[in-house]
C-alpha cells in the first residue's frame, strides 16, 4: 500500500499568513515614516553639522570663496566655552528648583484632593484646572506679559488700592520667578490629570481595609496612594524635567518686554542666537547636540537611580 501524500500548503493559506505577518507592520509604517523624517533625520543632521564648519578664502564674496569643511569638536569646544553658556544652564537649573517642585507638589495636592472627595467637584473643575495645559506657551507669555507690565496690569490698581508698591517682577531677580510663574501656570494641570487618573486606578479595597484598621485620610494618602502612584509621578518629573531644559516660549516672548532678559537667558535661546542672529548653524548645531545629550544623560540618570525601585512593585 502506497504511503499517502503529504498536504502541501497552498499558495493561498501562503498567501494568507504572509499578509498577518506584515499587517502589524503596515501599521507602524506611518508612525515610523514620521519618526525617522521629523525627529531621526533632523537629529542626524545637526549631529552631520556640528562637526562641518565654514572655510572663508579671501573676501568671501566671489563663487567658492566659501567651503563647508571639516571642523572636528571645535565647534563644541567654542559651545562651551562660551561666556553666556553656562550662565545660561546656572539660570535653568535655578528654575528647574522653583518650577518642579512647585508644579508637581500643586498637580499631587490638587489630585488628592479631587480623588478623596472632600471637595464636590465634577467635570467642570477638572478641565478647569486642566485648561490652562490648553493654552499655548507664547498665548500664555503675552498674557502673564501684559499682567506684569505695571502701567496696564489691574494688579497694580489693586496693590495701590490696598496701599503699598508692588514689585515689578520683569526687573531683576523677579524675572527668574515672573518666568517660572508661567511654567508652573501652564503645567501643573496636566500633571494633576496624570497623577488623579493613576489614582483612580487603585482598588478602593485597599482604601476600605485601611479604614477599617483606623487610618485617617492622611494616612491613607501618605502610606496608600503615593506609593502606589509612584511609577506616575516620576514619569511626571522626568516630563517635567525634560521640559525645563528646553524652555524656549516663555522668557523669548517675555523678552521685549524687559531688559533682564538676554538673547541668552536659556541655552535654547542661544540656539536661536547663533543660528537665526549670527548666522552660524554650526555652533547651533552643536550647542543643539549638547542640550539633547544633557537631557538624555539627566532623564536616563534619573530613572535608573529610582526606576527599579518605584517600577519594581508592580511585578
Amino acid at each position: 500500500m502506497s504511503a499517502l501524500p503529504t498536504p502541501s500548503r497552498t499558495p493561498r493559506t501562503a498567501t494568507r499568513r504572509g499578509g498577518r505577518a506584515a499587517a502589524p507592520y503596515s501599521f507602524l509604517a506611518p508612525a515610523l515614516i514620521l519618526f525617522a523624517a521629523f525627529l531621526a533625520a533632523p537629529i542626524v543632521y545637526a549631529g552631520y553639522l556640528s562637526l562641518r564648519r565654514v572655510k572663508v578664502s579671501g573676501l568671501g564674496l566671489g563663487a567658492g570663496a566659501r567651503t563647508e569643511i571639516w571642523a572636528g569638536l571645535s565647534n563644541y569646544s567654542r559651545s562651551l566655552s562660551d561666556p553666556d553658556f553656562l550662565p545660561s544652564v546656572y539660570r535653568i537649573g535655578a528654575y528647574g528648583l522653583i518650577v518642579v517642585p512647585t508644579m508637581l507638589g500643586m498637580a499631587l495636592l490638587m489630585a488628592l484632593l479631587l480623588d478623596a472627595g472632600r471637595t464636590r467637584v465634577g467635570t467642570f473643575t477638572r478641565t478647569s484646572i486642566f485648561l490652562p495645559y490648553a493654552v499655548p506657551a507664547v498665548i500664555s507669555s503675552l498674557l502673564w506679559g501684559f499682567l506684569y507690565l505695571p502701567r496696564v496690569s489691574p494688579f497694580t490698581d489693586l496693590a495701590h488700592a490696598l496701599g503699598f508698591e508692588p514689585p515689578e517682577v520683569l526687573t531683576g531677580s523677579w524675572t527668574l520667578w515672573a518666568v517660572a510663574n508661567i511654567a508652573v501656570w501652564g503645567g501643573t494641570g496636566f500633571n494633576m490629570i496624570v497623577i488623579y487618573t493613576a489614582l483612580r486606578a487603585i482598588p478602593t479595597d485597599l482604601f476600605e481595609a485601611a479604614r477599617l484598621d483606623g487610618a485617617s485620610d492622611k494616612q491613607i494618602a501618605w502610606r496608600i496612594k503615593i506609593p502606589v502612584i509612584l511609577p506616575s509621578l516620576i514619569m511626571t518629573f522626568v516630563f517635567s524635567l525634560i521640559a525645563t531644559l528646553q524652555v524656549f516660549a516663555e522668557p523669548m516672548t517675555l523678552k521685549p518686554l524687559s531688559n533682564t532678559i538676554s538673547s541668552t537667558w536659556t541655552p535654547l535661546m542661544k540656539v536661536y542666537r547663533d543660528a537665526f542672529v549670527r548666522n552660524d548653524i554650526y555652533s547651533a548645531a552643536a550647542t543643539s547636540v549638547i542640550i539633547a545629550v544633557a537631557t538624555f544623560a539627566v532623564s536616563f540618570g534619573f530613572l535608573k537611580l529610582v526606576g527599579n525601585r518605584a517600577f519594581n512593585q508592580e511585578d
